[in-house]
């Protein structure tokens, strides 16, 4: 169903947005057209209860772990057999370069390494006020804006997470140039595409026109960040994102120009849009749940009240974290996660050579019909700390996990909740009735065609 309006089941809960499903599993042809257009929309009704089961693509054989085990053993107790699949690199390279998303072995070791102290509990807290600042602004902006017109929720997520990511990592607000390199993220994710020659294994020499298309998107932003380094490198300023960036952990050898742009791109792309959608979708729940949106502003009327939100008011907002958690698992940002074997392995009854592709998908595991009940309502309460601690560690996993789990988790998620928080407690947002909301896979899960959605004083 691709429908954003309240469809009400036998229950009472809304039916929410889904990409259509195709009605059985999908011959090679069709399956290659339809991964390309929308990935979430390839997946059969029966895939929602499957553990295992594998795909075979001419030189490709593709492997979908979709059991708590089998995502543990690959992402966490065998996971130095595993690197980021040839085809996701494809993807994501031609555009962020090589970065900490891109990157395995001792060089990710060494970014992983420079890039920990920028997400240090502490510096979170300290980057918390300009994001509040932020929303803060959006709130000006959001005051200004009659009942009756319509804005893109989405669109207006993606202004504030640039907002934010410009100021952690330049210490600049948004100006023309600044939202080049965002201008060059959504362009990004819009024009990237896997092509046949990608899905069906196809060698690296094989010509991939859209490689070199892609590559050229991020050419003006790069010229905004190559002259920010050189700026930051010859006058100094602040402690920022950047500064950590240029400074190489003692032992190790200077950081390029390029490798920094590379994380820059990386962290741009990483924690800019998927915030961003993250936000976009939780207020979309929120419209078609009231009873769940007043319990969270009674949450945020009893802890905020009139003052501005606060980073240590994170930790006394539970229902507003649990609101965004239960969005992540229906809406992962990063919906799908695509490993390849270095040796052999096996899962289950499944062998796996060398080379053999493993892809974990949090829309899937997310939606498991044997992991949660009533999988396709949006119900916080599923993340009590009760609940969770009943639940397999590995059945929920909007971060990844393992050793290569996001390293801005605790940064996303103190984002989402202060500007969710600093927003919900001004406005509702409500749906502009007759909208067709529908999800689409590209790099992170989007709405397709945005959400247009009305802004209303509380």
């Amino acid at each position: 169903m691709g429908m954003g309006e309240s469809l009400v089941e036998d229950h009472g809960s809304p039916r929410l947005a889904l990409p259509p499903r195709p009605p059985t599993k999908l011959g090679l042809l069709k399956l290659l057209r339809a991964t390309r257009e929308n990935s979430v929309g390839t997946w059969v009704d029966a895939a929602f209860d499957m553990e295992i089961s594998e795909r075979r693509m001419l030189w490709r054989h593709v492997v979908i772990a979709n059991a708590p085990d089998h995502v543990r053993h690959v992402m966490l107790d065998n996971a130095d057999n595993y690197i980021r699949s040839a085809l996701s690199r494809r993807l994501l390279e031609p555009g962020l370069g090589q970065g900490l998303l891109t990157t395995h072995g001792a060089t990710w070791r060494r970014q992983r390494r420079t890039m920990a102290p920028a997400f240090a509990a502490k510096r979170i807290a300290a980057f918390a006020p300009a994001m509040v600042d932020a929303a803060l602004r959006l709130v000006e902006d959001w005051a200004l804006v009659p009942p009756t017109a319509t804005i893109d929720v989405a669109e207006a997520m993606s202004g504030l997470t640039l907002a934010i990511i410009s100021e952690a990592m330049f210490s600049v607000r948004v100006d023309p140039e600044i939202a080049l390199i965002g201008q060059a993220v959504a362009a990004y994710q819009s024009a990237i595409r896997p092509s046949a020659a990608d899905l069906l294994g196809f060698p690296e020499w094989f010509p991939r026109p859209a490689v070199a298309r892609a590559r050229k998107i991020f050419g003006e932003s790069d010229r905004v960040i190559r002259r920010l380094i050189e700026e930051r490198r010859r006058d100094g300023g602040p402690d920022d994102l950047l500064a950590m960036l240029l400074a190489a952990p003692e032992g190790d050898a200077p950081v390029s120009a390029k490798e920094v742009r590379d994380q820059v791109a990386t962290i741009f792309t990483a924690g800019h849009e998927t915030t961003a959608n993250t936000l976009a979708w939780t207020f979309y729940l929120l419209s078609q749940h009231p009873a769940e949106l007043v319990r969270l502003e009674d949450e945020l009327d009893r802890v905020v009240g009139d003052r501005p939100v606060r980073a240590e008011d994170v930790a006394d907002l539970p229902f507003t974290r649990m609101v965004i958690e239960e969005s992540m698992r229906l809406y992962p940002p990063a919906h799908t996660m695509s490993r390849q074997a270095l040796g052999p392995d096996r899962l289950g009854d499944i062998a796996l050579k060398k080379g053999s592709n493993v892809l974990i998908v949090p829309w899937l595991l997310h939606r498991h019909r044997k992991l949660w009940d009533r999988p396709d309502e949006f119900r916080p309460e599923r993340f009590m700390p009760e609940q969770v601690a009943a639940r397999p560690r590995f059945a929920y996993i909007p971060f990844g996990a393992g050793p290569h789990i996001c390293i801005g988790a605790a940064f996303a998620m103190t984002e989402a909740i202060l500007c969710l928080a600093t927003l919900a407690k001004r406005f509702r947002l409500t749906l502009v009735p007759g909208t067709n909301v529908e999800p689409v896979g590209q790099i992170t899960l989007r709405p397709r065609n945005g959400l247009p959605m009305r802004v209303e004083r509380r």
